[in-house]
């Protein structure tokens, strides 16, 4: 009896097709980005989407120390409400961000809608090592075009907290904190964090 040759499955590519459901990039709508379905992080400006890379588990140790510390001070104080990413927060039309962390006064709060914030007062962003750039320059940039209050850049490789502080449509710096030191908020008296602390969180 002659045996038959195994059959050898052909070499599987990316569902290619996929793609062609959604729009090129450049031509992504405000609408189509708020519909799209996902568990990543994705940013939108002027029609096109970035995917931001996963977070890994020492950034989101962070993060989390972060927003439990800011939150437990704006509780107790019923200043407003304090959100942690995944959320989109609308710069302005066609420009969303999603922050680490976001705080804003409670005033505002009843102007939100279901799917994003805007004009918030203080956000938090935790540097991812792919772009550096991104959060120092660029999200800098826009945090300040559209008068966000204060800006937190927490740098896990540098182990450094720069506080930034809106002066006109420009960020100054409020401080530059390493271990050993409080990072204090300008915007919010009273509030900081032990800089030691928040890195020891990834260890």
């Amino acid at each position: 009896m002659a045996t038959r040759e195994p059959v050898l499955n052909p070499v599987e590519e990316p569902a290619w097709e996929i793609a062609k459901l959604f729009p090129y990039q450049g031509e992504w709508s405000e609408e189509e980005y708020l519909a799209l379905d996902t568990n990543h992080l994705v940013e939108f400006t002027d029609g096109h989407i970035e995917v931001l890379p996963m977070p890994t588990i020492p950034h989101q140790r962070i993060v989390f120390f972060l927003q439990r510390m800011l939150w437990m001070f704006v509780i107790e104080r019923k200043l407003g409400e304090v959100l942690a990413a995944p959320l989109r927060i609308r710069l302005r039309p066609r420009k969303y961000r999603e922050p680490d962390v976001v705080f804003m006064f409670a005033e505002k709060l009843a102007e939100q809608g279901i799917q994003y914030w805007e004009n918030v007062d203080l956000v938090m962003e935790v540097v991812s090592p792919d772009d550096p750039s991104r959060d120092y320059e660029k999200k800098r940039k826009d945090y300040a075009q559209v008068g966000i209050a204060e800006y937190w850049i927490v740098d896990p490789i540098q182990r450094l907290v720069t506080v930034l502080q809106l002066a006109g449509q420009q960020y100054e710096v409020h401080g530059e904190f390493t271990p050993g030191m409080r990072a204090t908020s300008a915007l919010l008296a009273g509030f900081g964090v032990d800089v030691t602390e928040i890195f020891d969180t990834t260890s």
